[in-house]
């Protein structure tokens, strides 16, 4: 049954071509006031004003949206959806003031979770995340890119990737996996760092490649856990086998993450906290996408992302949620979007184009989501009455979200 949504107060980020957006571009929100929008077989058929609403509908099923306004679902790029447990008790020693350090060295952080998920069977692991895939499709978010990097033995490394790709199976939305292996060293390969590097590429990487358990490769390039030259190794392997690479880098120290994604070509590089002129110039001269992840920064009481520094330097720019147990355990998007206007200065429409379409290229998946484009699917979301896009991020305690479309139906 093909679908006429006729009423839309204000039809956003309307497109008909497809491309990354930086600089100024990023600033221009395309609206319809007073739409109507055309769904046939879950894709975007048509859509224009009101008034060019054609008379002969009877093979359509009209639905009034009764002044919603209708945008693009998010597009999360960054996320560690997969994890066996929360972390909330070590929420309350960094509350009491005990540092990473601190934490780290009585067994939490990514350990903790590692020996968690270890402990846990594939199938519990698959419940816990099909459960909170399904709220964050409630959350608005429409495509998602899932890592793993809990799991720091071969074993559990191909768990999680065998979860994610029963999620891409299952799921309604897009879902993309990345093997993000070297998270960190585990507790026996603390001082053998080159052993657990073997253990990745001679081990790990074949049995991924063998059961086409990943999309990307991503290696956590930061001090104390994996420099340069060992993230551009890791990520020259993955290639190898078909993974183009994506790089948490920058986030605690300049750790030079930047300069090796774009070196590598790679699709993108996600946190940049800690940014320098050299970082966002480097950036800024490739098509290698910076994801911004400020849910993290504010968890973890760090200084937000350079977002207005990296935008007017002309970098392109994503939003994600990071969502994972330790450092950013929420994937609502909503309120990335929010806080990217009001701790980093985005512009409502800057945060609205970089969590949707710009969200997409950095999954690659710009050709069937981001935008309201003729041929893309309708993963739509639909919001309560609201009276401008800016009032979005502006009115930021609110679920504003009335309901959720997914491939032209809604959930």
């Amino acid at each position: 049954m093909n679908v006429l949504v006729t009423n839309i107060h204000q039809l956003i980020n309307v497109r008909s071509e497809t491309k990354l957006l930086r600089g100024k571009d990023l600033a221009e929100l395309p609206v319809i006031q007073n739409a109507y929008l055309l769904i046939e077989n879950g894709l975007i058929k048509a859509f224009g004003d009101m008034s060019l609403v054609g008379s002969n509908q009877s093979e359509v099923q009209v639905l009034d949206a009764k002044g919603a306004s209708v945008l693009p679902t998010w597009c999360d790029s960054h996320t560690h959806l997969v994890f066996a447990a929360s972390r909330e008790e070590e929420f309350v020693d960094k509350l009491k003031g005990m540092s990473y350090a601190d934490i780290a060295a009585k067994g939490g952080g990514i350990l903790n979770s590692a020996s968690k998920l270890n402990n846990t069977s594939e199938d519990v692991l698959f419940e816990l995340a099909w459960q909170r895939l399904n709220e964050l499709m409630q959350l608005g978010t429409g495509a998602i890119e899932i890592k793993s990097g809990y799991g720091l033995s071969v074993d559990g490394e191909l768990k999680m990737l065998r979860v994610i790709k029963r999620l891409k199976e299952k799921s309604p939305i897009p879902v993309k996996a990345s093997f993000l292996g070297a998270h960190t060293y585990p507790i026996e390969f603390k001082g053998n760092h080159q052993g657990y590097i073997d253990l990745i590429i001679q081990e790990m990487l074949p049995k991924i490649a063998e059961e086409q358990l990943a999309d990307y490769m991503d290696v956590f390039c930061e001090d104390g856990f994996f420099d340069p030259i060992e993230t551009e190794t890791l990520c020259r392997a993955g290639m190898a086998i078909g993974l183009k690479p994506k790089i948490h880098a920058n986030q605690l120290n300049l750790s030079g993450g930047t300069q090796v994604g774009v070196k590598l070509g790679a699709v993108s590089v996600d946190h940049l906290e800690t940014m320098d002129e050299n970082a966002i110039s480097t950036l800024a001269a490739s098509s290698t996408i910076g994801t911004l992840l400020p849910t993290a920064a504010f968890f973890l009481r760090m200084p937000f992302q350079p977002a207005r520094a990296l935008v007017d330097a002309n970098c392109a720019i994503a939003l994600a949620s990071d969502y994972n147990p330790g450092s950013s355990p929420s994937g609502n998007m909503n309120l990335v979007v929010c806080m990217s206007c009001i701790q980093m200065k985005l512009s409502p429409e800057e945060a609205i184009n970089a969590a949707t379409l710009n969200g997409a290229f950095a999954m690659e998946m710009e050709h069937e989501l981001g935008s309201i484009t003729i041929g893309k699917k309708a993963n739509l979301i639909f919001t309560k009455p609201i009276p401008s896009v800016a009032y979005l991020p502006y009115a930021f305690g609110s679920n504003l979200i009335d309901k959720v479309m997914i491939n032209g139906v809604f959930i």
